[in-house]
């Protein structure tokens, strides 16, 4: 398909650049098949959900992945979104011109990498010294790897520190958020509870590939990055007996419905994964996972728009986003919600 089929105009002022407090006062705007659009808030999503649906969140845990160095007197820019081993994580590099092969990268807090290689992509692998974890040099160098469209519009500040991470995060290794996950609070949580809506997560360890543009002309030309995700066999049996049960699999976000889709096979059945995935999503593709999504609203011909339009259909979700921007949704990462349930 034509990339240009998934573009569309958004006003500026509709880019979140602060979350909403709290976390669920977020809007909601529901899509079921065909119905009439609901606009409702996040704190409304029991409601909406059924006794023995299953919500899947990711436990992913965002790393604070941004770096500014040096090389002699050149200004390095690294932001690390993929572990290759102990030491080393492949990076998108700012002002790569200036580095080489060979060279050394000093950050602050005498934290230094060399630059090993660079790949066809035009990231370049970085071999960090000494003996400490990654994680730990990056907690005294790093900074919270915000997305451009945020990043380029105000600095990151201690906020970020909490606010772009979800209450499920626990493992680490994630360079951007789970962020349909962002809205949840531990009342919502216990909401939910109540009403029988179960909860089950797995990991995927999100990449900065995800903001990457798309620059072919069309879908088929475009290469995913990979991304490293895990689904252990007791989760799975249990997703694959709820929806034996008729509960339905709701993704919350895009990375747990991509890990889920990964984890599939043709007969529908959720197997235990471990491993990468360059799963690429669009319209024609048949789900083998899930029933629904909850997710906020993505970039103009960005692989997440193409996702949703896979799932509920591309003039479907023209209009869901045209409702949005008519309705002052806000949008991106720290923006509002929806929940798109293509089978009611």
């Amino acid at each position: 398909m034509r990339v240009d089929l998934f573009d569309f105009d958004l006003p500026n002022e509709l880019i979140a650049l602060r979350p909403a407090r709290p976390r669920d006062a977020a809007k909601l705007l529901v899509a079921r098949g065909d119905a009439p659009f609901e606009d409702l808030h996040v704190r409304d999503l029991p409601g909406q959900l059924r006794a023995g649906d299953v919500l899947v969140f990711n436990d992913t845990r965002v790393i604070p992945a941004q770096l500014e160095g040096r090389r002699g007197e050149a200004r390095i820019g690294a932001t690390l979104h993929k572990r290759l081993d102990l030491r080393r994580w492949q990076a998108f590099v700012r002002n790569a011109k200036r580095l080489k092969a060979g060279d050394t990268v000093e950050f602050p807090a005498d934290v230094t990498a060399i630059a090993e290689e660079r790949h066809e992509d035009g990231s370049w692998t970085l071999a960090f010294a000494g003996e400490e974890p990654v994680e730990v040099l990056l907690e005294r160098a790093g900074r919270m790897p915000l997305p451009p469209y945020i990043a380029g519009k105000r600095e990151t500040d201690e906020a970020d520190k909490s606010d772009y991470q979800t209450m499920f995060a626990r493992e680490k290794g994630a360079v951007a958020a789970p962020t349909a996950a962002l809205h949840f609070t531990p009342e919502l949580v216990a909401a939910l509870d109540e009403a029988g809506i179960a909860r089950e997560t797995l990991t995927l360890h999100v990449g900065a590939g995800t903001f990457l543009p798309v620059k072919a002309e069309e879908t088929a030309d475009h290469r995913m990055h990979a991304e490293w995700g895990r689904i252990d066999a007791a989760t799975a049996d249990r997703l694959n007996a709820a929806r034996a049960a008729g509960g339905r699999v709701i993704a919350v976000g895009t990375t747990s419905l991509r890990l889920l889709e990964s984890a599939a096979g043709e007969d529908n059945v959720i197997r235990p994964f471990e491993g990468d995935t360059s799963i690429f999503i669009t319209p024609g593709y048949r789900f083998k996972a899930i029933d629904g999504l909850m997710t906020n609203f993505h970039l103009p011909k960005s692989t997440l728009f193409m996702l949703v339009s896979a799932l509920m259909g591309l003039d479907r979700m023209q209009s869901v986003y045209a409702h949005a921007i008519a309705n002052g949704y806000r949008f991106y990462s720290y923006g509002d919600s929806s929940l798109l349930l293509p089978g009611d």
